[in-house]
């Protein structure tokens, strides 16, 4: 139960990144998740990947967690430079943004990334 007395809901936001340039977990990239309302951002978690490309914890959990729309920014051409790829300036794919939306706070959203220099692919996994 919440502060409030109302149930917690149990839904979580998780992302893991894969590299599909190299063939391996995207791991040291950084995160942020921020909550779209309008024209604003509201910056509400920061994190790194770990060396399985996932993160050690949920994204989003609990009373944070709720329906609405958000976006999730991987800083993928941050991971790209420290592994030694050599990218133009400005790189094609410096930030891959993903602007998403939940509508249920009960349930699991995964968003996971499959990212290269040049390309990324996502999908809503379980």
């Amino acid at each position: 139960m919440s502060a409030s007395g109302r149930p917690q809901p149990m839904g979580r936001l998780t992302t893991h990144v894969l590299d599909s340039a190299h063939g391996c977990p995207g791991h040291g990239i950084k995160i942020e998740l921020y909550r779209v309302e309008g024209q604003q951002l509201e910056l509400i978690a920061t994190t790194l990947t770990n060396h399985d490309g996932r993160c050690d914890q949920p994204v989003l959990q609990g009373e944070d967690f709720r329906p609405g729309v958000y976006q999730l920014v991987f800083n993928a051409g941050d991971y790209y430079r420290a592994r030694g790829v050599q990218l133009p300036e400005p790189a094609f794919l410096d930030q891959v943004v993903l602007r998403f939306g939940i509508a249920s706070a009960d349930d699991h959203y995964h968003v996971p990334l499959l990212i290269s220099p040049y390309s990324y692919s996502t999908y809503r996994g379980s």
